[in-house]
């Protein structure tokens, strides 16, 4: 029986003509600017969002904690909804790398209002509280189920920030699913965000990087916080091939995976066993068991048996990522596993 692997998008192995582009790179030293496949990735992706220069780094987590570090100082704060992926999911980086605290806005869904933005901010004289100096978002959301942003509420928020003097950061690390999703355009985010981390191993199918995109100057500055962090690689180019090959050929099919996505929730919300499914826009997907009919430990162990994998998010909830790997075949069979879910006496 074939593994069937939901737990996330991170999850891909790179397709045959990935390897092929990967097998083919020129290389260089990446630490000594000297990559040309390197160069060439960066050159794409500051182009495509229309910014001045970009930086390849191994993981979002290290771009998001460079942004950071460049946009403020130590004792300054930064506010984000209160599931951003900054404050949940990057191990306290915030703190421990730039010395900052987090302002957490209660947001709907991962996504914060301006008005909420401006509220959040300190008065910039009241010397008691850290100087509010950055915003950052998170599109898509991620605990929050890949939600989209609306973009009219993040051009709002950057008044917001320009009236006030903060910097807007982007974690975009699923951002090529909400271009896709609301058929919006890399160039819009560009003109908007003073930097922008996007991920090529999520829903790219990559299998390692990320970039961080902005003007020269916080570039240059980037990547001596990349020298810190540790984040210098070498012959790089082989995986920057990779982001190359896949900027190229999947961004587009990620409607397929929202597709999947969008018949795994109907499916889960016209079972009696599950209690709730969140709003379903790209290929996230997360849902909540009705416990009084069966347990979530026994619900896991059902899809187990069948070679299925999710993952836990705590307080309940569960979680399903679509993904290149997932093929029509695993959907078929992950749809009739979920309608044959037997349902213990109780």
């Amino acid at each position: 029986m074939t593994e069937i692997n939901l737990i996330s998008d991170t999850v891909t192995k790179p397709t045959a003509a990935m390897l092929e582009a990967m097998m083919s790179a020129k290389v260089g030293d990446d630490v000594f600017k000297a990559d040309p496949s390197v160069n060439e990735l960066e050159d794409k992706v500051a182009r495509m969002f229309g910014m001045e220069a970009a930086l390849y780094f191994p993981s979002g987590t290290m771009t998001n904690q460079t942004a950071i570090k460049l946009h403020t100082a130590p004792g300054n704060q930064l506010i984000c909804d209160k599931y951003a992926h900054v404050y949940n999911y990057e191990g306290g980086g915030v703190s421990f790398n730039s010395g900052v605290s987090c302002k957490l806005v209660n947001g709907t869904r991962g996504m914060m209002r301006a008005e909420q933005v401006l509220e959040a901010i300190n008065p910039p004289d009241f010397y008691h509280s850290p100087l509010s100096a950055l915003v950052c978002v998170e599109n898509t959301t991620n605990k929050g189920g890949g939600a989209c942003w609306d973009f009219g509420e993040l051009q709002k928020i950057r008044e917001v920030c320009d009236q006030n003097g903060l910097a807007y950061h982007l974690d975009g690390a699923r951002i090529w699913n909400a271009l896709v999703a609301r058929k919006e355009t890399p160039e819009q985010y560009g003109a908007l965000f003073d930097s922008i981390s996007v991920c090529l191993s999520k829903g790219l199918g990559c299998p390692v990087g990320s970039v961080l995109v902005g003007d020269k100057e916080l570039i240059h500055n980037a990547l001596r916080v990349r020298k810190i962090l540790g984040g210098g690689m070498r012959q790089a180019g082989y995986l920057a091939a990779a982001g190359i090959y896949a900027l190229d050929h999947h961004i587009e099919r990620l409607a397929k995976d929202h597709q999947k996505a969008s018949e795994l929730g109907a499916i889960l919300e016209s079972l009696i066993y599950i209690s709730k499914v969140e709003p379903i826009e790209t290929n996230i997907i997360i849902f909540e068991i009705n416990t009084s009919l069966i347990s979530q430990e026994d619900f896991i162990s059902y899809l187990e048996k069948h070679q299925i994998h999710l993952i836990g998010m705590g307080q309940g909830k569960l979680r399903m990522v679509t993904h290149l790997d997932y093929s029509e075949d695993m959907h078929q069979r992950v749809l009739e596993v979920l309608k044959s879910c037997p349902i213990p006496q109780v």
